[in-house]
């Protein structure tokens, strides 16, 4: 009862109809008169980096190592990426760029494997209820083992499984339409492997959180898989829909509009209405990742076209060289025309048969030229409108082909040139054979590489800003700082002033007569015969020592160092003979000079300070004769202990300049670093003494 419930419902749903559609010949039953088949294993498997929608994964092994079938060979890159795994066990011989399958013919970074034969797996991780588990351990399980998109541009699905706009996601749709002329894996897949197509449908279902609604929609030229995928879904809430075949059905928005009367909007998602879209090949990947940990490393590819002797499906691993899969199915060189990857409306000629297979590679199409005869020179418009009126998306293809041509990116934007499926429609029935396809997909890549360019540079404008706004910021907090340092200098010379004129007019002035006399009377003791007289009898007193002393060493010397102290004894006598001839003038000056007259009151001052004076040459001549006795070591000493006092002085006197920002604070600077090379040299005579 609950079989014949679910299929009276999936009568009664009534399907929608998009806009637009063709019905070119559908060639599907040159490939479905057998079962899905293998071919022998590729002598190399060439396994491209990026094989989906998104960012290059980043390689993990290194040339000469063994790997093993399923082994992860190359790690995602960000969140719109997919890990890829080895197809089969074997030494990895090269990680350089090769042909991939692209419409632009370009290079790109493949790890080429070469088979050993034996086919042994890695460990995998099976698991026999997926109910037992969260539906992020079962997102995370379906990431690491590369589950892309087959049926499309290959986006990640569980990227695609999780949608990050907050929407509640109230219907599944499973794509088994499969419009594309003489494709037909999915078909096969479904007609073989229904079982398994539903119970990765359950899983999907389960990680969205159990959609009201699961709609498998296929077109009504399936007849024997919609019998089979019935037969699976009978015991399930999963509704089948048939709806009529129509070119480009099978599109993800055109499909959505079919089965839910539901438009996607303009550059918009699936998920930004509830709607999330996966293709039945996707859903049995995910099946056998989740349920054996089996990775996706090969998919069901359509093998088709009249220059083939045998066109079939075949289940081939990933990295297979088209070259190897057209040589097993006897490709007749003289009769074909080219390679295509993909259908006649959405696929793209390959020049380079080493180009390998892919996980989204679902047909090889090798025609002749009377199967698929090559197009004949494009002509002038002609404004037919047949091209608008076939267009799926309600585009103006003429419009965005004369702005594609202009090169007006504004207005191609403007015409929603992105919401273009490149289903080929509108290149089918032009008259004219205009290749309109070609030129919207050249607008597109031109777009995105401009906007990528004003990111880019948009990026560098914000950093550069930033820069120097941090470089303003930080100018205004140094001068702030200096500001702040020279009204503080100001202030305390302020309050120096305030506290002198605090302490009296009279005091002050008191003071610096003081000051002056006491200058005055150093001045004049300089200046005067006495003092000179006085000079010139400590310089030979010193000088007599001196010679008295070099006798000393040199009656004490040995025979070596006779000749070294009798220079310096000579060098000592001359300055003896000139320091007595000074004493000679200042004595003559002193008695030549009259003594001036002093104040009776200052007598006492005069001969006191005569007697400091006496004091003080008595202390020079004791310390003159005490160093004298010092060895030249504790000479040493002695200069580096007073050349160390005379630094910590100086120190002190340029931190004081600095906190009052005395204009004398270079010069200040200038005498410490004087002096302290006059100590490093002393010490550096010291150590090496």
């Amino acid at each position: 009862m609950a079989s014949e419930r679910a299929r009276d419902k999936a009568r009664e749903l009534t399907p929608n109809d998009f806009p637009g559609g063709i019905h070119p010949p559908e060639n599907k039953r040159q490939s479905t008169g057998e079962p899905i088949g293998t071919i022998p294993l590729a002598e190399d498997l060439v396994v491209p980096l990026l094989q989906h929608t998104g960012s290059t994964a980043l390689p993990q092994v290194k040339l000469g190592e063994y790997v093993m079938k399923g082994q992860k060979i190359a790690e995602a890159d960000g969140l719109i990426s997919c890990p890829v795994h080895a197809p089969s066990s074997g030494k990895v011989m090269a990680i350089e760029p090769a042909p991939v399958p692209h419409p632009s013919g370009l290079p790109a970074d493949c790890i080429t494997i070469r088979t050993d034969g034996e086919e042994h797996w890695c460990p995998l991780e099976p698991c026999e209820n997926f109910r037992e588990q969260e539906p992020v351990e079962l997102l995370d399980k379906i990431r690491d083992c590369g589950v892309a998109g087959l049926g499309g541009a290959g986006f990640p699905t569980a990227v695609k499984l999780d949608p990050h706009g907050g929407t509640e996601i109230d219907t599944l749709i499973i794509n088994g339409t499969e419009c594309e002329p003489y494709i037909t894996a999915d078909d096969m897949l479904m007609r073989e492997h229904a079982q398994e197509i539903v119970a990765g449908v359950e899983i999907l279902s389960y990680i969205l959180d159990e959609p009201e609604r699961v709609l498998i929609g296929i077109e009504d030229n399936k007849p024997e898989a919609i019998e089979a995928m019935r037969e699976a879904v009978k015991d399930t809430r999963f509704d089948v829909v048939v709806f009529p075949t129509k070119y480009p059905s099978g599109g993800e928005k055109q499909l959505i509009q079919i089965l839910t009367g539901r438009e996607v909007p303009n550059r918009g998602l699936p998920a930004n209405i509830g709607v999330i879209c996966q293709n039945v090949g996707t859903a049995r990947a995910a099946y056998r990742a989740v349920r054996y940990g089996e990775p996706l490393i090969s998919r069901v590819t359509t093998v088709v076209g009249e220059a083939l002797e045998r066109s079939r499906n075949i289940e081939v691993p990933v990295g297979t060289p088209i070259k190897h899969i057209l040589k097993h199915h006897g490709a007749h060189r003289g009769l074909m025309q080219k390679v295509i990857i993909g259908g006649p409306m959405m696929g793209y000629t390959i020049d380079d048969e080493r180009t390998p297979v892919v996980k989204a590679t679902n047909c090889l199409l090798v025609p002749t030229r009377k199967e698929l005869p090559p197009a004949p020179p494009a002509q002038a418009c002609i404004r037919c409108g047949f091209c608008a009126e076939v267009c799926p998306a309600s585009l103006l293809p003429q419009q965005l082909y004369w702005y594609a041509r202009a090169d007006d990116r504004e207005k191609m934007q403007a015409y929603n040139l992105f919401d273009c499926i490149e289903c080929g429609a509108c290149s089918y029935v032009c008259p004219s054979t205009i290749p309109l396809v070609q030129y919207y997909r050249a607008a597109k890549g031109d777009i995105r590489i401009a906007e990528q360019e004003k990111e880019k540079s948009d990026r560098a404008r914000e950093r550069f800003e930033f820069r120097k706004l941090r470089q303003e910021k930080a100018e205004k907090e140094k001068e702030a700082k200096r500001k702040a340092r020279r009204e503080a200098a100001e202030k305390a010379r302020q309050q120096r002033e305030q506290q002198a004129d605090s302490a009296g007019g009279g005091e002050a002035k008191q003071e610096s007569d003081v000051v002056a006399a006491a200058l005055a009377r150093v001045k004049a003791k300089q200046a005067s015969p006495e003092q000179q007289l006085a000079r010139a009898k400590r310089s030979l007193t010193s000088a007599e020592n001196r010679v008295e002393r070099m006798r000393k060493k040199l009656a004490e010397a040995d025979e070596s160092q006779r000749d070294q102290l009798s220079a310096q004894l000579k060098s000592a006598e001359l300055k003896r003979e000139e320091a007595q001839q000074k004493l000679a003038q200042a004595e003559e000056q002193a008695k030549a000079q009259p003594a001036p007259e002093k104040p009776a009151e200052k007598k006492d001052d005069t001969a006191g300070e005569k007697r400091q004076a006496d004091s003080a040459i008595e202390k020079a001549k004791a310390a003159a004769a005490a160093r004298a006795q010092m060895s030249d070591a504790d000479k040493l000493a002695a200069d580096i202990e007073a050349l160390e006092a005379r630094v910590a002085k100086a120190e002190k006197r340029l931190e004081k300049a600095r906190v009052e920002n005395d204009s004398n604070e270079d010069a200040f600077a200038k005498a410490l670093e004087k002096m302290q090379k006059k100590l490093d040299d002393k010490r550096q005579e010291r150590d090496q003494s």
